[in-house]
């Protein structure tokens, strides 16, 4: 038999319409540059996916993913799950660390890495000595998943009315005494990751290094490593 003809679909001048007005938004939303702190895109992201469904949340969540990465600090990834979530969300523009401490150099030298949660590692630890090191964000960042990796930038979070501290101490008492001590001073905390002597907590929306409440903390060796938005 001989072969169909090939028939050329037909033109679809709505979608196209609409293709090139989200081509030319990107291009001038790349044109206009990254807002000055991760708390003021945090809010204004937050009020773009107000009702959106979880389709449209996650596909407008990369298509600004993509431009931060274009427009933003360089980006560096440590770990299997950061360079899952990276390319998920930024793309495939970061570069990969081979270890915890080449992350945090490069954010020490201007770029920001995200880098995983695990056992193995308490890299979160030395923010505790470097308070210019701060966590600005964790992933996944919805209020159903715990993190998985966090966000380090050379900058001082700012509040964004839905966010969740992150907290380390040394303390030697259990997770559970913890918890309650700071349910005591007003502090409502949960276990996240223990590894080489501290544990990890997170704390329920935005408290400052200085708080007050955090006065009577536990262990020698404590303090909030940065903060992060919910969506």
């Amino acid at each position: 038999m001989p072969p169909k003809p090939l028939v050329e679909p037909e033109a679809d001048a709505g979608r196209l319409a609409l293709d090139w007005a989200v081509a030319e938004a990107v291009r001038l939303r790349i044109v206009a540059g990254p807002r000055p702190t991760p708390d003021a895109d945090a809010i204004a992201l937050r009020e773009l996916l107000t009702g959106l469904s979880p389709a449209a949340t996650a596909a407008v969540q990369a298509v600004l993913g993509r431009i931060d990465a274009a427009t933003g600090a360089p980006l560096v990834v440590w770990g299997p799950a950061s360079q899952t979530l990276a390319a998920d969300r930024f793309g495939l523009a970061a570069r990969t660390a081979a270890e915890p401490e080449q992350a945090l150099a490069a954010v020490r030298d201007g770029a920001r890495a995200l880098l995983d949660l695990t056992p193995g590692k308490a890299w979160w630890g030395r923010l505790l000595a470097e308070p210019a090191l701060r966590v600005i964000a964790a992933m996944p960042d919805d209020r159903h998943s715990l993190p998985r990796a966090l966000m380090v930038q050379r900058t001082e979070p700012g509040p964004t009315r839905d966010d969740r501290t992150f907290w380390a101490t040394d303390s030697k008492a259990s997770d559970a005494r913890i918890v309650e001590t700071l349910g005591d001073a007003g502090l409502a905390a949960s276990p996240l990751i223990a590894a080489g002597g501290l544990k990890l907590f997170m704390l329920a929306g935005y408290v400052q290094a200085e708080d007050g409440r955090l006065a009577s903390e536990p262990g020698s060796l404590s303090g909030v490593i940065g903060a992060a938005p919910l969506f």
